[in-house]
């Protein structure tokens, strides 16, 4: 079964900002000593402002931005009409917006957290969202459909880069249909395949993509190359988690470009005065990984 990625969909949107602006996702992640030292009120004010800023210097100097929801959310009805602001704002500075709020649930639930974020118009309309998978793979079928129907993409989370990830995703798989000695990754990453059509095999950039960490050990989790054709990955784990552009290639070998390279706090930690420096040395050392 695949589901037709319509002309001009976030896969294809994704390869040409990848091409044209290199791998650097930029993260807006008002923790709050970031709040505080930039200045600003741990506040819905404060985390408006800070995105703002963060989008101001990310436009025209990478391809996407990823607003963490959890530090709008924790602002009740003035935090979401912020990250309203920030995504809204983002879109219009020809950004590619992925919503960061790993949403994973079953049936009519999942189905609302698809309209929320991924429907053309809607108030948190973002380009792509993170979802999470350990429902079931088959938990996301409709929220793939939603997303490839509006032109959208998703992120599934595979390998995540946090430690204590490593247990359930490198365990074995013991339902029927799994290959013997499966991997829970590599078993979310086949299960979601599907989705990609032809560019499972090879043919352009999916609208499907992975998280997979830049610090995880991939043959430690089992999680094999071709389960990686064909999708977008988003790669957290660079910057402050202390992987390097330098080791980008070394880790996703043929996959690198169709890596995003996620940076949070190696970028924000520069303040509102910095930020553009900041992404232009990021930038730049990316760049050279690939001369």
């Amino acid at each position: 079964m695949t589901v037709s990625d319509p002309v001009g969909g976030f896969g294809t949107r994704l390869r040409a900002r990848l091409d044209e602006f290199g791998p650097l996702c930029v993260g807006i992640d008002p923790h709050e000593h970031l709040l505080a030292e930039w200045g600003m009120d741990a506040s819905a004010a404060g985390v408006r402002e800070f995105g703002l800023r963060v989008v101001e210097a990310a436009a025209g100097r990478v391809a996407v931005v990823k607003p963490q929801v959890s530090f709008f959310e924790r602002f009740g009805s003035a935090g979401f009409a912020a990250l309203e602001e920030i995504l809204a704002a983002a879109r219009a500075a020809d950004l590619l917006v992925v919503a960061d709020a790993k949403r994973g649930d079953i049936g009519t639930t999942m189905d609302g957290y698809a309209a929320a974020w991924l429907t053309p118009g809607a108030p948190l309309e973002a380009d792509a969202l993170t979802v999470s998978p350990y429902l079931g793979p088959d938990s996301l079928r409709g929220t793939i459909a939603h997303a490839m129907r509006a032109g959208k993409g998703l992120f599934v989370l595979a390998a995540t880069s946090n430690p204590e990830g490593f247990g359930l995703q490198s365990a074995e798989v013991t339902i029927a249909e799994a290959q013997r000695g499966q991997t829970v990754a590599d078993w979310v990453t086949h299960g979601v395949a599907w989705a990609n059509g032809r560019a499972a095999f090879g043919e352009g950039l999916g609208s499907i993509g992975l998280v997979v960490g830049a610090t995880v050990d991939r043959e430690a989790v089992g999680l094999t190359d071709a389960a990686l054709r064909g999708a977008p990955i988003l790669a957290p784990g660079f910057g402050a988690q202390g992987a390097r552009p330098a080791d980008l290639a070394r880790i996703f070998g043929s996959h690198a470009p169709n890596v995003l390279a996620s940076e949070s706090r190696s970028i924000l930690s520069a303040g509102p005065d910095g930020l553009v420096d900041a992404i232009h040395i990021s930038q730049n050392e990316y760049r050279s990984t690939r001369a």
